[in-house]
């Protein structure tokens, strides 16, 4: 048996693992590696050439690896609840607990409480407005306006 015979068998079983890998970790990683295996695999069958079917299945993993992984972890984007809650961000609300440098304090905004901090080592008094900078976590991020 040629060594060349031996890499069709290790292109299938690199097209296995990395498929199990992905499967198992689903971070859309391995399923790159599996396919560019697959495609070393297939070239394995009509070609003896060792060194081209390394360099196939480097640059067909590296490419997708790159170009496609990141459209594909976006379309398959889990987990994310449409809260609306960026609709605040810029946004006018008025204190209604103080809010001391480094502290936590509240907010009102389109009727909600909500705990607010400064982006900054502002000092902010009941009945001041404030602007939402962002949203970090269940605070929002206010400076005076």
């Amino acid at each position: 048996m040629a060594l060349s015979d031996y890499f069709i068998l290790i292109w299938f079983v690199i097209v296995i693992i990395s498929a199990i890998i992905e499967i198992t970790t689903m971070d859309l990683t391995s399923v790159w590696f599996s396919i560019g295996a697959l495609i070393a695999f297939i070239l394995s069958i009509f070609s003896d050439n060792i060194l081209l079917q390394v360099m196939v299945f480097v640059v067909i993993s590296v490419i997708l690896l790159f170009s496609v992984r990141p459209i594909a972890k976006n379309y398959f984007r889990t987990n994310l609840i449409n809260t609306n809650a960026d609709r605040l961000v810029g946004k006018t609300a008025i204190c209604t607990k103080e809010i001391r440098a480094g502290e936590r304090g509240e907010v009102k905004i389109d009727g909600k409480f909500w705990t607010a901090v400064t982006s900054n080592d502002e000092h902010i008094m009941v009945e001041q407005k404030v602007e939402v900078l962002a949203i970090e976590g269940v605070k929002l991020i206010v400076v005076k306006r």
